[in-house]
């Protein structure tokens, strides 16, 4: 076998080279053409920015005239009740009510507040604040508030008028789809003390629940006594229960539940009135809990 000179070996390792090179620098720069370039990563958005923020309800509790002992178990339930979705002020000051003050709020709950305890700008404030889209909820004697003043005896539905001595009535549940009311057995018996209002809200309201009369000792509204009932109106909620005059409605989980559904309704958008019947009806920790003995 002939050997292959040294020097004529070189020459072809280096043009061997010389080949393999440029081959490398074509390839690369077709991966460079045909690669699209990779787009700078974003920063992930942040769990905070992702999360509603907390909406408020305000509380109030101001009387001018009598005075429930039952207010602070109203206040301590509500609180209970919704302090894990809202975030609650309980007051009875009433320069709270101006304008830029109510819109932090979605609902305000008059919690059995009796007597004329809003000036004449405070109450432009709260009518400008329904007529914006802002809820209210009324409790028991909140019917019995402000009666020289007829925007209000509108938006709560009827004034208080009178009542008999406290005792176990029958209420029925006229309306099983509402948020407050969907809980309730058709026949409700419970102890409390009935208002009797002014006129019958019937024909402006939408009744959820009715007294029944025949099961009443002493004053009655004769056969029809609505006694909870809700409308849209102004730009606003309103809901009402004639419930809740007694320190022990706070700890009846049905009262509780009634309660909570109507302020959550009030809070919310208008056409969350009514709630599928698989929803839940409650969060609330008592909900099964058996009801406290109505006997007096």
């Amino acid at each position: 076998m002939s050997l292959i000179p040294l020097a004529v070996f070189s020459s072809h390792l280096h043009g061997s080279l010389r080949c393999f090179g440029a081959l490398l620098a074509i390839a690369a720069t077709h991966n460079a053409l045909s690669t699209p370039p990779v787009a700078p990563i974003k920063p992930t958005t942040t769990a905070s920015e992702n999360t509603p923020a907390r909406g408020r309800i305000l509380l109030f509790s101001k009387t001018a005239s009598f005075r429930h002992d039952s207010i602070p178990n109203a206040i301590a339930c509500v609180k209970e009740l919704l302090a894990d979705r809202y975030d609650i002020d309980a007051t009875e000051d009433a320069t709270v009510f101006t304008a830029e003050n109510l819109a932090r709020y979605r609902a305000v709950v008059f919690l059995s507040t009796t007597g004329d305890i809003l000036n004449d700008a405070q109450q432009a404030a709260f009518e400008g604040f329904i007529h914006n889209g802002g809820g209210y909820a009324g409790v028991h004697a909140a019917a019995d508030t402000e009666h020289t003043w007829p925007w209000y005896g509108k938006l709560v539905g009827a004034y208080f008028k009178t009542h008999p001595k406290p005792q176990e009535s029958t209420v029925r549940v006229e309306d099983r789809t509402h948020r407050s009311t969907r809980m309730l057995p058709a026949e409700w018996k419970r102890f409390d003390e009935w208002y009797v209002y002014d006129h019958n809200p019937r024909s402006s309201v939408t009744v959820l629940a009715n007294l029944d009369d025949s099961t009443v000792t002493g004053a009655n509204m004769g056969g029809d006594h609505p006694i909870a009932w809700y409308h849209e109106w102004e730009g606003g909620r309103s809901w009402y229960t004639g419930g809740g005059h007694t320190k022990e409605s706070y700890d009846e989980p049905l009262f509780r539940q009634h309660l909570e559904g109507g302020i959550l309704w009030a809070a919310s958008a208008p056409e969350s009135a009514k709630v599928p019947q698989d929803a839940p009806a409650t969060r609330d920790s008592k909900a099964n809990t058996p009801a406290p003995s109505t006997t007096k």
